[in-house]
């Protein structure tokens, strides 16, 4: 094992406050500080948007949904994945059932699979199933990207009015939550305040509240800009957060009525070099000190979270292999498990997962290892353990004796905390979260936060709201508030809405000359949540065990590198689908492969990873040299030795990409402009460079060519000089 660079954090123990006049709470109940500040922010006339910045396990749930616990009151809750939205419906359940309020709220969940598969059982349309399922519950779960759809017009039909959905939705509804919102990137922060702008111009003032322990700068400055009074609930800035140094200042505190929110954790280092497969391979080789966990600490719970998703896969059998003889249950949870297999990973006793686990879900885990990319992934990562005391087991209540982490870490970082002249931690110190979470947000990587993107693409959504608000069937009704939402905008986005139809127009003729067809492929990539990808396959997932969820979809460079698989034609696919769903009775939602590239069975997880690369069979230099978005064909794969990959160049040289391409190699280009892990940015050689060992360009696709339209210029400044905004 290599040097283990060990420090402890405090416990975290948070205000309690005396019970507001007219609130009800369980019995023996009682609110942390900004549960109550919540509270009394939603119900102030004058404030709009709350921000909770509470720490990680302080009960912001709680906060989000007390006035709703409280009677006549309803809220739609936003959540960033599809496991956090089922986690909180069962934390909301158990609140209503302690709490027993009077008019029992209703909850209700949604996602799009969900929301597809209703609609098809009552042989409903889209819109008109979000309408049902909306009008049965006082609480209702779904997804910010539902959310933003709904109000983009995507669930109507040609002759409904633009408002039908929205106009309806936003009314029902008095608060709209946006949970762990600090995991989005600025196109989805854009989307946000324009749909807030939307909502407030054609309604009465509506509530919003964030929650997150690292709030968005941008956002909150942009939401005042735009006129919203904004209140920010910080516990820790108003001193209600303690971190006693022992066990007797903990007891005191608790005396005073201070609650636990987190326990004592022993932080262990571990650093690597930052190749290809280095924690997996700590990982093997590291595994007997997971089974010592096990039988040192009896009743312990653990997790590993990674960023490769194929590491998990290869791994999650190895350790089946090696806990299965103890009685210890391992489970997965990433985006190519099965629905099944995420929802019995967390009552597992060791679980591996990816990015799916780290957001926001309640674990009950005593020990930890993880992966991180930077400084936000690892304080939120490390946010997972030490919430709970114990957990239920077969009726019986399981007690933790310790909280130990495993931070598998590139070696530049430990050098950074523990390795330099006056180092900012000290092997076995002590310390409590707020210091220790400054230093690692000061010395580990900071990605890029795109703050340019708001003036540069953020209208473009507007415009299409804007203009939905022009339609015939309510251009009338709403001539007020469509004037109003436009001068919200350009305060916001500093840019002109005539502007943005110019520029719409404009690419919608680039694209009619390159491709001879109607439509508008940037338009629709700028005004799209999470971006289009163009790279989505449909895959058969052989290797997993329930039938019904074989059914995937993931994206082409993780395939070509990681993945064994055969090439399939989607008529197969979906008649297997079909099929399938008919003899298991379980509905499949098929609409995720209506755009896929290509269609496959996944046979197996390669242990090495396979290189690949993108070519261009013409000049790539004009292209780049344009320093801007556009839409390329001719794109193709080369791996020499995939039989397969004629098949999948057929079909991709055809298709129009949004993207960007700039005549520097990936690597210079992912570390100077401090581009996020999962950024979509890839090399790409053309005719010229086709022999290069290194490709000369680099190309981004879809969101991210947008973002990264917003830095490129830096690198057209002379010489070597580069400055980033």
């Amino acid at each position: 094992m290599s040097e283990n660079y060990s420090i402890t954090l405090k416990p975290v123990y948070s205000q309690t406050v005396p019970t507001p006049d007219g609130v009800k709470l369980p019995n023996n109940w009682s609110l942390s500080w900004h549960q109550a500040a919540t509270l009394e922010a939603l119900r102030d006339p004058n404030i709009d948007v709350v921000f909770n910045t509470a720490m990680t396990g302080d009960g912001k749930s709680l906060a989000a949904y007390l006035e709703v616990l409280q009677g006549d009151f309803s809220a739609i809750g936003l959540y960033p994945t599809n496991e956090l939205a089922r986690d909180q419906e069962t934390q909301i359940r158990g609140y209503i059932e302690k709490f027993q309020p009077e008019d029992k709220p209703r909850v209700v969940r949604l996602s799009g699979a969900e929301l597809e598969n209703y609609a098809e059982n009552e042989g409903l349309k889209k819109g008109a199933a979000l309408l049902t399922r909306t009008t049965q519950a006082e609480i209702f779960l779904t997804n910010p990207d539902i959310f933003h759809y709904l109000h983009q017009g995507a669930y109507l039909n040609n002759d409904d009015s633009p408002d039908k959905l929205w106009n309806r939705l936003n009314k029902s509804f008095d608060l709209f939550i946006f949970d762990e919102f600090h995991v989005f990137a600025a196109p989805q922060i854009a989307s946000v305040i324009n749909t807030m702008l939307l909502i407030c111009c054609t309604n009465r003032r509506k509530k919003f509240l964030f929650l997150s322990a690292t709030p968005d700068t941008n956002l909150i400055g942009r939401l005042q800009q735009a006129g919203f009074n904004c209140k920010e609930i910080d516990p820790l800035a108003q001193n209600k957060y303690q971190f006693p140094d022992t066990l007797e200042q903990g007891q005191q505190l608790q005396a005073q009525e201070w609650r636990q929110v987190a326990r004592t954790i022993s932080l262990n280092f571990i650093p690597l070099e930052p190749s290809f497969k280095a924690s997996e391979t700590w990982l093997r080789e590291n595994s007997n000190l997971i089974l010592a966990q096990f039988q040192q600490y009896p009743g312990s719970k653990g997790a590993i979270i990674l960023n490769s998703i194929a590491a998990v896969k290869r791994l999650t059998p190895f350790f089946q292999e090696l806990l299965q003889p103890y009685g210890l249950r391992v489970g997965e949870n990433t985006g190519l498990s099965g629905k099944g297999e995420k929802e019995r990973s967390l009552a597992a006793d060791f679980v591996l997962g990816t990015s799916t686990i780290d957001v926001g879900v309640d674990f009950k885990i005593n020990f930890l290892i993880f992966e991180s990319s930077d400084a936000g992934n690892f304080i939120q990562r490390l946010g997972r353990l030490g919430r709970h005391d114990n957990y239920e087991k077969d009726g019986q209540i399981i007690k933790f004796e310790n909280f130990t982490a495993y931070a598998l870490v590139p070696n530049f970082l430990v050098g950074r905390l523990f390795q330099v002249d006056s180092p900012p931690l000290e092997v076995n110190g002590i310390y409590d979260r707020p210091f220790f979470h400054g230093q690692i947000t000061q010395q580990y990587r900071k990605i890029n936060d795109f703050r340019g993107y708001y003036r540069r693409w953020g209208a473009v959504q507007s415009f299409w709201l804007y203009y939905q608000l022009s339609d015939r069937t309510i251009k009338q009704q709403y001539a007020q508030s469509r004037d109003k939402f436009q001068a919200a905008c350009e305060q916001v986005f500093d840019a002109s809405l005539k502007s943005q139809a110019g520029r719409i127009q404009g690419w919608a003729k680039d694209w009619k000359e390159l491709s001879g067809k109607s439509g508008n492929p940037i338009a629709e990539d700028a005004a799209s949540f999470r971006g289009l990808s163009p790279l989505q396959c449909g895959l058969y997932d052989l290797t997993e065990e329930n039938e019904a969820d074989r059914f995937k979809t993931y994206d082409l460079p993780g395939i070509l590198g990681n993945l064994e698989i055969e090439m399939w034609t989607e008529a197969a696919f979906m008649r297997l689908l079909k099929e399938t769903a008919q003899r298991t009775g379980q509905p499949i939602a098929k609409g995720r492969f209506a755009h896929c590239l290509a269609f496959m069975k996944l046979r197996s997880y390669r242990e090495e990873r396979l290189n690949w690369k993108f070519t261009y069979s013409g000049d790539l230099q004009p292209i780049a040299d344009a320093w801007k978005v556009q839409v390329l064909t001719g794109v193709e794969i080369s791996q020499p030795e995939n039989p397969w990959i004629g098949g999948i160049n057929k079909r991709l040289k055809k298709e129009g990409l949004v993207c960007y391409v700039i005549r520097r190699p990936v690597a210079e280009v992912r570390m100077r402009l401090r581009l996020p892990m999962h950024f979509q940015i890839y090399g790409i050689s053309d005719q010229y460079s086709s022999h290069d060992a290194t490709a000369p360009y680099c190309i981004a696709f879809a969101h991210s060519a947008l973002l990264l339209d917003t830095l490129a210029y830096t690198f057209q400044s002379k010489g070597d000089e580069i400055w980033i905004a």
